[in-house]
């Protein structure tokens, strides 16, 4: 019996079938405009972006010229590259143009579909930006889409690690702009880190285009991106703690894989108390009192560091450094660290130099910095399985886009054995007929120890000529995979999610050219040679598809569907024939975490041998079931973090665009009167009653605050004395002094410099607030949770508590701000010298995939000269000799303060 829901879609298609098909006149308008466009010579096609952009400026829509700028760039891209895209690349423009995720298959040709929305969108001059997974990604990409953005006289820019302020301002303000997802987020954050506007790098926010949306956009967004700073070091702290881990044993501790935990257990926490007490680090009686805090961190984190993660597989050791393995995509992550002190107690656990932890000093998520762009596409092999995700968080349609010839990859049901040893033997067997045959063999594992454990099990077996691409591998990647398509080849890889370089059945010929002939001078014998390799990657790609094209050979289940399609996706590229097939054991993390005790009993029941498989549908349908889930569990928990960040991402929204405006304003006295009012108000509330008598006001309590906030010693005592005054009369009086006392401090600075001490004490203050506002949200954060065993709402609690923590922080900046200003004297001596350039910022960047550190030393002003001048030559009279003096450092002039609370006050 068929469904209402199955009738509709055999009559009318499905809403993937319809979006296609509406996509249709379109893409035949553009066909029809190809051989006019032919016709035109080089300039004249180029000249057709500037009539574009005079048609934008009269007003014309983008969606008016989709069909002639798509036909350019169709054009274009057969002069500048060789490439013509089809018809079904047009229709993956169409999807990225119109804010929706185009799913496209490997092979498809992602990138170049990116041009076509990524050219029109250009044409308003307001910049696209399009993100990549990696440097290597952006940097290819760009330079290989380049030469078609600057045939049609766009200009192109990079955004890679290591660029100075300068190169990236330059590299924002062209047409069309290539970056990682990281550089993109860390950039905003820097930004609102600057004091001044022309330090801003990025100029908004208009269109970005997501390349491996999915990678990007769900797995990198389970953590926040972070700026933070160093604190003080406490390795001892870290080797302590980790000594007595080694005196835990398993009854001791708890470890759930399912949910990636690890607890003491009652006994557990018992030992650790005592060990603790011995080395007199534990205060009071209970580890878990609340002085106890910190030492409660940092036992948890030995705990993970020893039972969560393992080496080779979440790290590696290298140059006595702990690497992070990426889990997606298997790559090392050299520079980035996991957060909150699990770096150091890794650190500490291999016996490495610890580095000192840090401080968070600006944070926002992927969704929330994504979320900030006018319009967002992205683009993938694999994202229906989390358009749920997709559209809920970004408002984003996934659209599957039809394949430019048949698939003809054969997908085998997996194959599935009682014991890893079993699946091993069978897949040695498996990768020998293959080899046999001449068919190329793309072995996929989850882990690099897993790779490696294959890799020697191959060489045992008499295996010499295969590649194994892995983290520790990655400087070879695009050349591995480039060739892995080549007749009888032998690839191992860890995860090929977001490889972003195809599998050609053959070689891929240009990264043979590439390499072969590096060094030969162009001319005949080059020629010659060139037309030699093409020819034998023809003969190759022939023999390739004889043996049946590439066989996609996977050792276990990811976690996620996604990263396995993307692993079967690497086959049958372009209609080439292909296979696929996984092999899996009871043994196996997913199988063992969901269950597979059941499944034993009942395979021996079953009367399976020894070297024996099960391969059955219903099994795969059974591990779709389990990986449903896990996925459905991820989406829960980035969900969840969303809604917390949305909270304080209101906040930093109002803190960044106030920053903004202070930053654009000509002149602050203003904003700076109102917030010294606003605190002239507060103390007269708080210590003059309403209505009271003058007996009952806080006389001494009000001059206190006078003196403290507005430095003025004002007779107050006189004034309580005075028949019939009320505190209207000693707010007004109060607030005259100020203001008279403000102005005279203006006049006597001069306007221009008492605007740069304004804006320089708000700012920093600012900053300084928001800092120890963003502490006191994660300390909210870790302990809310809590109020749901009391049948409250722990996200309605964190709403509450965060706003009243905001509106405390914008008391305090009212408070602070004032007091300084009112006091302002020392920085008169600098007022003849320049301005000193705005802070530079170092800080640790935490990247989204795990909450990894980034390189970088904390946040540090520094004046504009940044010469290192030893103490001794230092002249306390003469300020240029002192160059570049560190923020915690004495005070060069011999004033006995630290520079930041002297001299470099406004630095």
């Amino acid at each position: 019996m068929v469904s209402l829901g199955g009738l509709a879609r055999k009559i009318f298609g499905s809403s993937n079938d319809r979006r296609v098909k509406s996509t249709r006149p379109r893409v035949e308008a553009i066909a029809a405009m190809e051989n006019e466009l032919q016709a035109l010579t080089d300039d004249q096609l180029r000249a057709r972006t500037e009539q574009f952009r005079k048609d934008i400026a009269n007003g014309a829509s983008l969606d008016d010229l989709l069909v002639p700028a798509f036909a350019t760039v169709r054009e274009g891209a057969k002069r500048a590259l060789g490439m013509r895209p089809f018809d079904v690349q047009m229709i993956g423009g169409m999807v990225l143009h119109g804010r929706g995720i185009a799913e496209m298959r490997t092979g498809e040709g992602k990138t170049l579909v990116a041009t076509l929305p990524v050219y029109l969108n250009a044409l308003t001059g307001k910049g696209v930006h399009v993100v990549t997974v990696n440097d290597y990604l952006a940097r290819r990409d760009a330079e290989w889409m380049g030469r078609l953005y600057k045939f049609l006289g766009l200009s192109v820019g990079i955004i890679v690690h290591g660029l100075s302020d300068e190169e990236r301002r330059a590299a924002y303000a062209c047409d069309i702009t290539y970056a990682t997802n990281n550089e993109l987020g860390f950039d905003y954050l820097r930004d609102n880190m600057k004091y001044e506007r022309a330090q801003m790098v990025q100029r908004g926010h208009f269109f970005a285009i997501v390349d491996e949306v999915d990678s990007i956009l769900v797995d990198e967004a389970r953590t926040p991106l972070i700026i933070s700073g160093p604190l003080e070091d406490r390795s001892e702290m870290y080797n302590t703690v980790d000594a007595f881990m080694q005196q835990m044993v398993p009854s001791d501790y708890e470890v759930d894989e399912k949910q990636k935990t690890a607890i003491f257990t009652e006994e557990g926490t018992e030992k650790m108390e005592n060990l603790l007490r011995e080395a007199g680090l534990l205060k009071g009686e209970s580890l878990y009192d609340v002085e106890n805090v910190a030492m409660v961190h940092h036992v948890n984190n030995a705990l993970k560091a020893h039972r969560l993660f393992q080496k080779d597989k979440d790290y590696i050791v290298k140059d006595n450094e702990i690497v992070i393995i990426d889990e997606f995509t298997g790559r090392m992550m050299p520079g980035r660290r996991f957060s909150e002190g699990l770096h150091q107690a890794l650190e500490a656990k291999e016996h490495v130099a610890i580095q000192p932890e840090n401080q968070t000093l600006a944070s926002v998520t992927f969704q929330n910095y994504f979320r900030m762009y006018e319009k967002l596409a992205g683009m993938t092999g694999t994202a229906l399985t989390e358009a749920e995700e997709f559209g809920n968080i970004y408002n984003l349609d996934v659209t599957e886009v039809p394949t430019n010839l048949p698939v003809s990859r054969i997908d085998e049901d997996d194959e599935v054995y009682r014991t890893v040893e079993e699946k091993y033997k069978a897949i040695v067997r498996e990768i020998k007929e293959a080899n046999a045959k001449g068919q190329p063999t793309l072995v996929g594992t989850t882990s690099i120890e897993k790779s490696e454990q294959l890799a020697e099990r191959l060489r045992k077996d008499g295996f010499k000529d295969f590649e194994v691409l892995n983290a520790r591998h990655h400087e070879r990647e695009a050349s591995i995979v480039a060739q892995a398509g080549k007749p009888g080849s032998i690839t191992i890889a860890t995860n090929m999610a977001g490889r972003g370089t195809d599998i050609q059945l053959g070689g891929n010929a240009d990264m043979r050219i590439a390499e072969e002939l590096a060094d030969m001078p162009a001319g005949p014998e080059r020629d010659a040679r060139e037309k030699a390799i093409r020819e034998d990657v023809a003969r190759l790609k022939e023999k390739a598809l004889a043996a049946g094209g590439l066989y996609v050979l996977a050792t276990e289940r990811h976690e996620s569907r996604r990263i396995d399609n993307q692993l079967r996706g690497r086959s049958g590229r372009q209609g080439d024939p292909g296979r696929s097939k996984f092999f899996l054991s009871l043994q196996d993390d997913l199988m063992r975490i969901f269950g597979s005790e059941r499944m034993d009993g009942m395979l021996t029941k079953l009367g399976l041998k020894e070297d024996e498989a099960i391969v059955h549908p219903w099994i795969n349908k059974a591990l779709e079931k389990a990986q449903k889930k896990v996925e459905a569990r991820n989406f829960d928990i980035r969900k969840n973090l969303l809604k917390y960040d949305d909270v304080s991402n209101d906040q930093r929204k109002v803190v960044f665009e106030q920053r903004i405006e202070l930053m654009d304003a000509t002149s602050l006295t203003d904003t700076v009167a109102e917030m010294r009012h606003d605190v002239i108000e507060d103390l007269v509330a708080k210590h003059i009653p309403e209505n009271a008598y003058a007996e009952q006001w806080d006389v001494a309590g009000l001059k206190e605050g006078v003196i403290q906030y507005l430095n003025l010693d004002l007779p107050i005592e006189e004034w309580a004395k005075e028949e019939g005054i009320a505190e209207e009369e000693v707010r007004d009086r109060i607030t005259a002094e100020a203001d008279k006392a403000a102005a005279d401090r203006a006049e006597r600075f001069g306007p221009e410099v008492m605007t740069y001490v304004e804006r320089s004490v708000v700012l920093q203050t600012i900053d300084h607030l928001w800092r120890e506002h963003l502490v006191n949200l994660d300390h909210l954060r870790s302990v809310v949770g809590f109020r749901g065993y009391a049948q409250r709402d722990p996200l309605n609690e964190y709403k509450g508590e965060a706003f009243e923590l905001f509106q405390a922080m914008l008391g305090n900046l009212r408070q602070a701000v004032t007091a300084q200003l009112m006091r302002v004297e020392l920085v008169r001596q600098a007022a003849d010298a320049p301005p000193p350039e705005a802070p530079e910022m170092h800080g640790h960047h935490i990247d989204g995939t795990t909450g990894e550190d980034d390189f970088g030393e904390g946040s540090v002003a520094v004046l504009e000269d940044s010469r290192v001048v030893a103490a001794e030559d230092r002249n306390p009279n003469d300020q240029s000799t002192w160059g570049r003096v560190g923020r915690n450092e004495a005070c060069p002039c011999g004033s006995g303060k630290k520079y930041k609370h002297c001299h470099g006050s406004f630095a």
